[in-house]
């Protein structure tokens, strides 16, 4: 009887008995909704990105919708972003029933060309949305001095970007401190930490971090939490429309046990991402990722770039034949249907060839030396193996 044949995935997120263990406290202690374990998560989550304020929500995008509508996106509002991200990028912007206004990435970060910014800017701009991409920090240097400029919010999407860091003054400040105004991030199990799904958001701004506050718990001015522990009795009210954005207790409690770990599972990913630079570098039709002097990535993905004779899907097929899961370059929203009818306006070629050319590849911290061998051996097999398109 042969083996079964080997197989690698993308992701494997990195969670045990402890987190099981870690779950067993509000369920046992019969306070399951929003309450302390996610009131000791936003302090810990806080303490960890050296912010001021964080505010646990159910996920990224409900973070930044919340982020934009507290710095002043609302209706006929444009909003400067990338196509180069996941759509909820895009679609937190229609929440606001505003509009995305969409520019290039460079090239060798993945992230949102600074220089590109000041062309879309118009009188009904009122936030620049920034991705640090797959992990990849975004140059906020530049981009918060064209914000300024314009006397313009910058929200940061960092979906993907917990642990990841920038040199700022000479210091190595974590993403999420945050740089711009609002830093929102993801909690979903393609992520370093993961609740099973779940976003907080981090600011300076103590009056926004009321907001996202009751904006969660549909707009009531009494926290569960004073109302539980009040000694008489609090009628609450609801002063505007708003959300049941919440993250439960059971959720907070096992985001506790993952923040534990990230020094050490970010630690392996360096080493790993490193590992993989130095094996993948020199196979032709291939390009390994590098980070900017002044960024280090947590490596979310390790994201490869084939030379435009590759056709990426049968690259991808064809390791996925040999058990190496991947998965395309990261989408363009343009491209996508229901963003048909916002017409792009200027070309967006580095995005669209980002998404055309790039594959990434499986990276998660339970994964062996040989397992990344094999991943390399078949990647380098496959490559020389296809024929030009």
């Amino acid at each position: 009887m042969s083996e079964p044949q080997r197989f690698i995935p993308v992701y494997r997120p990195w969670i045990d008995e402890r987190e099981a263990e870690a779950a067993r406290r509000p369920i046992l202690s019969g306070w399951v909704t929003m309450g302390p374990e996610v009131e000791a998560f936003e302090k810990e989550f806080a303490a960890y990105t050296g912010a001021h304020h964080a505010c646990a929500v159910s996920s990224c995008t409900t973070a930044l919708h919340l982020g934009l509508l507290a710095v002043g996106v609302g209706p006929g509002s444009e909003v400067i972003t990338v196509s180069h991200t996941f759509i909820a990028t895009a679609n937190s912007v229609r929440f606001c029933l505003a509009t995305p206004v969409f520019v290039d990435i460079q090239p060798d970060t993945f992230n949102m060309d600074p220089d590109l910014i000041e062309q879309a800017i118009t009188p009904r701009t009122k936030a620049i949305l920034c991705v640090h991409q797959i992990g990849m920090p975004c140059d906020m240097k530049a981009i918060l001095a064209v914000a300024k400029r314009h006397s313009l919010p910058v929200v940061e999407d960092a979906a993907c970007g917990i642990g990841s860091e920038i040199l700022c003054n000479g210091e190595w400040d974590k993403i999420g401190k945050p740089h711009g105004d609002v830093c929102c991030f993801s909690f979903h199990p393609r992520k370093l930490l993961t609740t099973g799904d779940g976003g907080m958001i981090t600011t300076s701004n103590a009056a926004w971090d009321e907001r996202f506050r009751r904006l969660r718990h549909h707009g009531m001015n009494v926290t569960t939490t004073v109302r539980h522990q009040a000694r008489r009795v609090i009628f609450e009210s609801y002063p505007e429309t708003a959300f049941n954005y919440r993250m439960t207790d059971i959720q907070a409690a096992v985001g506790r046990e993952q923040l534990k770990r990230l020094p050490d599972l970010i630690r392996q990913r360096r080493l790993m991402a490193e590992r993989y630079r130095g094996k993948l570098e020199g196979i032709p039709g291939l390009k390994a990722p590098r980070e900017p002097a002044w960024a280090r990535s947590n490596w979310q993905s390790y994201c490869v770039r084939l030379s435009e004779d590759l056709d990426q899907q049968q690259v991808m097929q064809q390791l996925l034949d040999k058990g190496v899961a991947t998965r395309r370059g990261i989408m363009c929203i343009h491209r996508e249907q229901a963003y048909a009818d916002l017409p792009c306006r200027w070309p967006l070629r580095e995005s669209e060839s980002a998404q055309e050319h790039c594959v990434l590849l499986p990276l998660y911290h339970q994964m062996t030396e040989r397992d990344q061998d094999y991943v390399v051996e078949q990647l380098a097999k496959v490559v020389a193996m296809a024929p030009a398109r």
